[in-house]
């Protein structure tokens, strides 16, 4: 059975320092052997897609190496013409240079990239919040396989009104499709056990953030959605609301469908 916890707010989970959720009474912090899949920063790869973003992505890196106490690995997959790959680099990222060839390729390249168990995808553009990582690696933790940053639960008001009523229908569409209610499809903050992300076939493009959650989610992996606030961008948007809104609809639709016909 898949374990969808809605938003996030019935499973609040204390953390350690490191982000690891702490021992119980009955299960000891020095016994690594009970302690299967327990996680810290240093297992966990934070990675993104980059292009054209030199005004903010000092900011995030920053920002993910004083929440991780620089422990955490980063990659960028950057097709950018501006200084993004090289203020990168100098954070002390993993810089992969890639033809931009859209957001499911760059993410795909992203993710496969590293070898820690543990991998979170974010943006570039400082909308996201680094300070909830230690709360996503506290899920997994507990047992989830996928962590997913609600970002609409708290009205997500920096989202221009057009892509959050988009956002809105996007999850109305995908939980009819699956018969089971989601929040937020296409969020771009999530963390995944590797082996998870391994298993699933890819096939998505512009719409390759929503297959990431519907394609476990009906597998049954233990998926959970967490409230995340979403800040103002730095920068211009890439996105072609229009456009980039059907690819996105339709791959939801294709998904769901797949993922349908192989139950059966």
């Amino acid at each position: 059975m898949s374990s969808l916890s809605a938003n996030g707010s019935a499973d609040e989970v204390d953390e350690t320092e490191d982000g690891a959720a702490p021992a119980t009474d009955d299960e000891s912090a020095t016994d690594d052997a009970k302690h299967v899949g327990y996680y810290t920063f240093d297992d966990l790869s934070v990675v993104m897609g980059t292009y054209n973003e030199e005004e903010a992505i000092a900011t995030v890196l920053e920002d993910i190496d004083e929440v991780t106490d620089g422990k955490a690995e980063v990659v960028c997959v950057d097709g950018s013409s501006d200084r993004t790959a090289e203020i990168a680099r100098e954070h002390g990222a993993t810089v992969i240079e890639q033809e931009p060839q859209g957001y499911g390729v760059a993410v795909r390249e992203a993710i496969l990239t590293p070898d820690r168990p543990v991998v979170v995808t974010t943006d570039c553009d400082d909308t996201y919040p680094m300070e909830a990582l230690p709360e996503f690696l506290a899920e997994i933790n507990d047992g989830a396989d996928v962590v997913s940053g609600d970002r609409l639960y708290h009205g997500a008001e920096a989202m221009p009104a057009f892509n959050r009523l988009g956002n809105h229908a996007f999850a109305a569409l995908a939980s009819l499709l699956m018969g089971e209610r989601v929040h937020d499809t296409t969020t771009g903050m999530r963390a995944y056990r590797r082996d998870v992300v391994e298993e699933i076939g890819w096939t998505e493009n512009t719409g390759l953030s929503a297959e990431l959650l519907i394609r476990p989610l009906m597998r049954g992996y233990d998926v959970r959605e967490r409230p995340i606030h979403y800040a103002e961008r730095l920068g211009e948007t890439k996105l072609d609301p229009i456009g980039g809104g059907a690819a996105i609809a339709k791959s939801i639709v294709t998904v769901c469908l797949e993922e349908q016909l192989r139950r059966l």
